[in-house]
């Protein structure tokens, strides 16, 4: 009898008690993960206003060139909100997440309307490139008409030459080692890389007789940045090269223009803001996906680019599969 008595009184305190605890519980869950929420904030921040950042050493600009990656910070933070048990944490984390979505979401679907009349491939070959047979037959497997080429190591250009003369009649070379390869008649001068003596970066300019009409082509590779301790993303160099190519592209007199290479960026990067303006890029327009070209084995980022501007309207945007280079090929089809 005492012990019935003693289990009811149990049962009673407990029962009294546990509303209590839920309550107290669940005003833990919102004190609780502020410092995470507070990061979830700050990513969203970043992500929504990364063009008013100040640009010392560059450092905006990388964090540009990589911006699709900071969505990352939603399952990175994910796992510590949830060990914390954190309420205030997982709301906090649906703003970056909507802020990515917001930016990248559109980027995620097919923005392709089928083939067009015209399709040109852009390819850093690498000049380490090991299988220069095996790069061939994918270029002309591809069903290019216009094929540009970077990073030509002298003692394997003979070896392009060759492999692409009987599919590509008609060849150009750059002021550096770059090259134009077309289906059609070509015409080529040189520009200028930038300041005398600045830089390695090169574009050079041709003219395609194309069926439809003549169309200026840019090929360019213009000079890598470099990422180091204390002194932060060094693009100068590549930035003086952006400028001596967006100056030439608003001086274009033709109606149709092509700009195609490994601008060793990515259109984010505030510094292309010159030729971003004035140019549409194929795969914003017309790809699908994030469209990665470099590293090759995994890609990051996406600095091989084909843009248009003009009376030309890309219809498909494609990444090629890898090869002998450290970076992917690129493909684009335009109606005009």
């Amino acid at each position: 009898m005492v012990q019935t008595e003693e289990s009811e009184q149990v049962a009673v305190r407990e029962s009294v008690s546990a509303p209590i605890r839920r309550k107290s519980w669940q005003e833990g869950a919102w004190r609780r993960g502020r410092i995470i929420a507070g990061l979830a904030v700050l990513a969203a921040v970043l992500l929504a206003l990364h063009g008013l950042l100040p640009n010392p050493g560059n450092l905006a600009g990388l964090l540009e060139t990589f911006l699709p990656w900071c969505g990352l910070v939603v399952p990175v933070l994910l796992v510590p909100a949830l060990l914390r048990r954190s309420a205030t944490a997982l709301v906090a984390l649906l703003v970056p997440a909507a802020v990515w979505l917001a930016m990248f979401g559109g980027t995620l679907g097919d923005r392709s309307t089928g083939k067009g009349d015209l399709t040109v491939v852009t390819h850093n070959v690498a000049a380490a490139n090991t299988d220069v047979a095996g790069t061939v037959k994918m270029l002309i497997d591809s069903g290019a008409d216009l094929i540009a080429l970077q990073e030509l190591d002298p003692g394997l250009q003979s070896e392009y030459e060759r492999g692409l003369a009987a599919a590509y009649p008609h060849h150009v070379a750059g002021i550096s080692a770059d090259g134009l390869w077309s289906k059609y008649p070509l015409t080529g001068s040189a520009i200028a890389k930038g300041p005398a003596g600045e830089g390695n970066g090169t574009v050079f300019r041709s003219v395609v007789a194309a069926p439809k009409g003549e169309i200026a082509v840019y090929v360019g590779h213009l000079d890598s940045v470099r990422v180091s301790f204390g002194k932060g993303f060094g693009a100068e160099l590549r930035d003086h090269s952006i400028t001596a190519t967006s100056s030439a592209l608003r001086a274009e007199p033709l109606e149709r223009v092509l700009l195609m290479g490994d601008l060793n960026g990515s259109l984010a990067d505030r510094a292309f803001a010159p030729i971003a303006e004035q140019m549409t890029s194929a795969h914003e327009a017309a790809g699908s996906g994030f469209g990665f070209t470099w590293p090759a084995d995994f890609p990051a980022v996406r600095i091989d680019h084909i843009l248009s501007k003009g009376r030309l309207t890309a219809t498909d945007s494609w990444v090629l599969p890898a090869d002998g280079s450290d970076h992917r090929a690129v493909a684009a089809s335009y109606r005009y």
